[in-house]
């Protein structure tokens, strides 16, 4: 079974028990500023677990395609990546243990057609301190599951992964207990960070035995579920919000539980064909067939650059199908890594040539079946990628010259040199590297560290220079950066009516000396344009508009009147909407928004724009001042 019909079958089955399937958010979630990207399959719907009523119903189920650019330095192993599809249900108040752990138990076994005698399960110990107690109902509905398949499942009290490893499992085990460190789950982590007000949790973890041969004893210790080693993988995590936090520190029990459930596609998909290496899926083996053809080489002799080139490739056609391009800030700047990463490990597989029109329809195809509505750019991918792939082909040659004026001047090079080479040129460090031993040159003892200082040198400096940064992109809250943020209001509308009504926002950076606003557009604009641009905002402004909002149920606003708001699917029900003015019976600017703003246009000042250029592919920027 391959993980598109894994999904089908997840998505069908939750159905048949009563979810509304909900289409998945963005990775990229607009006014986030806590996370680059969509982290987990809850993570859109943390508000909704919190407490605020879902519009949909009290059972829910999705496919979130998710990024954890924190596992990035870990792929290359069997199971880590950057990338992976979260197959999830949640119960809002509704069911809780019973239903949920039989009909996971259900779907793994009947539906996917898992050994039972290869599933593992674990539940929370308990917590003395804060009086909440092992969590017996679990472990009991897990045994009585286990028994209608013909399994006497023992149960045994692990605590600690560290315990584990000394212990191990003994004959007949299968379900076990540990501590809130490996089964408890809160926004903070464990108990003793779980945030006051929070709904936290226990949880029970289901894992898949891929067999004993497969643990490292003497790297790992003994096999158990929470082990580090290769014999157990996680294959779903049941949460169960059954308690909140109080004032005073203790816990109490919630009068509405939550089930929030998360299941990795890749990894059930690795479970269900029998192999604990996800790159043998079937989203992953296609590329990887592909990377042997090219290199002429195999893949059990070169994993670690095969897997990650899979890895990031996947990740790179995903963000840039959602509409992400490479760039050098924040996600674009995360999007231009994958992609890097993924060449440089192509050269070290002996492909020079530009590869990822070759591998790039390999992914979209294995996407087919996910709608165009989470991946609205995919026919533009492959354009957006191979324009970075040539550049920094570029870029590496620029890269190697450069090195070769510095072993010019010193035959020892230093990590400040491999620094300026990356700052400068984009020549990676772990390039440098290699090219500084392949040209028979040596590196100073310290480099790593002189390296690492020169990169904390440039950190400590755009800290300084973004001080006081927050969520909407103001730098303050002063009267002049409030007088730009309503300027971006105006400036949008005007695109949409002088250059084109499907640009949208895809930006902003205020200070109170000016703004820079960024926006999808085909072509540079002209002089022509940016007047009549100018001309229209400060029309606006004589005018002495006023600007007003009020909130509205979010479908009224989008529906009815049609205000500006990418991802709607992530605002809350109720929105704010800011509005300027009235022209020909229209409003001027229409736009969902936090504020704050001024209260009549008339007190901007005038509008002149100073400067417009390519922000990215795709997105220009305009940066504009109030005279």
């Amino acid at each position: 079974m391959n993980a598109n019909e894994i999904r089908k079958k997840f998505l069908d089955f939750q159905v048949k028990h009563g979810h509304k399937v909900i289409p998945p958010a963005p990775l990229v979630l607009e006014n986030d500023p806590t996370t680059l990207f969509t982290g987990s399959g809850m993570q859109p719907l943390l508000p909704y677990l919190l407490g605020q009523p879902h519009p949909e119903d009290v059972r829910l189920a999705d496919s979130q395609p998710s990024m954890r650019l924190q596992d990035i330095e870990d792929v290359g192993d069997p199971r880590h990546t950057t990338v992976f599809e979260m197959l999830g249900n949640w119960s809002l108040g509704d069911y809780f243990k019973e239903e949920q752990i039989t009909n996971y138990f259900e779907f793994l076994t009947k539906e996917i057609g898992l050994d039972p005698e290869k599933i593992f399960v674990t539940c929370f110990i308990g917590n003395e301190k804060y009086g909440i107690p092992k969590d017996t109902e679990a472990a009991e509905i897990w045994q009585r599951v286990f028994k209608k398949a013909g399994i006497d499942a023992k149960i045994a009290d692990i605590g600690s992964a560290e315990e584990g490893d000394k212990r191990g499992i003994k004959p007949g085990e299968r379900i076990f207990f540990y501590n809130d460190k490996e089964n408890w789950w809160s926004r903070g982590g464990g108990i003793e960070t779980t945030p006051l007000g929070d709904p936290c949790g226990p949880d029970s973890e289901v894992f898949y035995d891929f067999g004993e041969d497969k643990q490292d004893v003497e790297k790992y210790g003994k096999s158990h579920p929470a082990s580090d080693g290769a014999r157990f993988m996680e294959i779903g995590n049941q949460v169960f919000m059954q308690y909140k936090r109080n004032e005073d520190g203790t816990f109490s029990e919630l009068e509405k539980k939550n089930v929030d459930f998360g299941g990795g596609l890749e990894r059930l998909a690795a479970a269900a064909i029998g192999s604990f290496d996800v790159f043998k899926i079937s989203l992953m083996a296609p590329i990887i067939e592909k990377l042997e053809e090219m290199s002429h080489k195999k893949y059990d002799n070169n994993t670690d650059e095969m897997r990650i080139i899979a890895d990031h490739l996947r990740g790179a056609y995903l963000l840039a199908a959602q509409g992400l391009v490479p760039s050098n800030k924040a996600q674009g700047y995360a999007l231009r890594r994958l992609v890097r990463r993924a060449i440089l490990r192509a050269l070290d597989l002996g492909i020079g040539q530009e590869f990822l029109a070759e591998i790039i329809p390999i992914i979209a195809e294995n996407y087919e079946e996910l709608s165009d509505d989470i991946l609205p750019n995919r026919a533009k991918v492959l354009d957006i990628l191979t324009v970075e792939e040539a550049a920094f082909r570029k870029t590496i040659n620029k890269g190697v010259r450069e090195l070769q004026k510095l072993a010019k001047e010193s035959r020892i090079l230093t990590g400040a040199d491999l620094f300026r080479l990356q700052d400068t040129y984009g020549f990676p460090l772990e390039l440098s590297v290699e090219e500084v031993y392949k040209m028979g040159l040596e590196l100073s003892k310290q480099y790593q560290d002189e390296f690492e200082a020169a990169l904390n040198e440039q950190r400590e400096r755009s800290k300084t220079a973004s001080k006081g940064m927050f969520k909407g992109g103001l730098s303050d809250t002063s009267d002049q950066t409030v007088k730009y943020h309503t300027a971006c209001h105006l400036l949008l509308a005007a695109l949409q009516k002088e250059i084109s009504p499907e640009i949208s926002q895809r930006g902003s950076n205020l200070t109170p000396e000016r703004l820079r606003f960024d926006f999808n557009v085909d072509h540079k604009l002209t002089p022509e344009e940016l007047k009549r641009l100018e001309d229209l905002v400060n029309q606006w402004i004589e005018a002495d508009l006023p600007v007003v909002y009020n909130e509205y149920d979010k479908d009224y606003a989008f529906d009815e009147m049609h205000a500006n708001g990418s991802f709607r699917d992530r605002y809350p029900d109720r929105v704010t909407v800011y509005t300027i003015g009235i022209e020909d019976n229209e409003p001027v600017s229409v736009e969902i928004c936090g504020g704050p703003h001024v209260t009549r246009t008339g007190e901007l000042g005038r509008f002149k724009i100073q400067k417009e250029e390519s922000s990215s592919a795709g997105v220009r920027r305009i940066k504009a001042i109030l005279e």
